[in-house]
């Protein structure tokens, strides 16, 4: 199966629970805040009994951009907030992956280019929030 490229992603030489931390400074700087939180691990470990390694999904969401993708396409609520994945890199200890969701799937999934200003400024902030975790 191919691999489909809806996330911008970066690996950090951070264990997780810094990466967490650096995540949500660089969000912020961006003037994303955090709408959701979802414990992946602990839920499937509590709801289950599977066991995976830390997996946090972040709910981001920067107000003005929102506001101006819900003018757009009241529908649009259904791929907001912009999903971040904070994980601990498969088999590398002390490494965390971050992937943050492509705004840019707001535009192809809809059809609407009337929402393209909106996604490639929410990407353009993503992306360096992203970069400056990396230095």
């Amino acid at each position: 199966m191919d691999h489909v490229d809806y996330g911008i992603p970066v690996t950090l030489d951070l264990p997780f629970a810094d990466a967490v931390d650096r995540v949500r400074a660089a969000l912020a700087e961006q003037g994303f805040g955090i709408l959701t939180e979802i414990d992946v691990q602990a839920t499937l470990k509590a709801k289950i009994g599977a066991d995976i390694e830390d997996y946090l999904i972040l709910g981001a969401c920067n107000p003005p951009l929102a506001h101006r993708a819900l003018e757009a396409d009241r529908h649009i609520g259904l791929l907001l907030p912009c999903n971040v994945v904070v994980r601990s890199a498969d088999g590398e200890p002390g490494r965390t992956v971050v992937e943050a969701m492509d705004p840019q799937l707001m535009v192809s999934v809809t059809g609407r280019p009337e929402l393209a200003p909106v996604a490639e400024e929410a990407g353009a902030r993503l992306r360096a929030a992203l970069g400056s975790l990396t230095g």
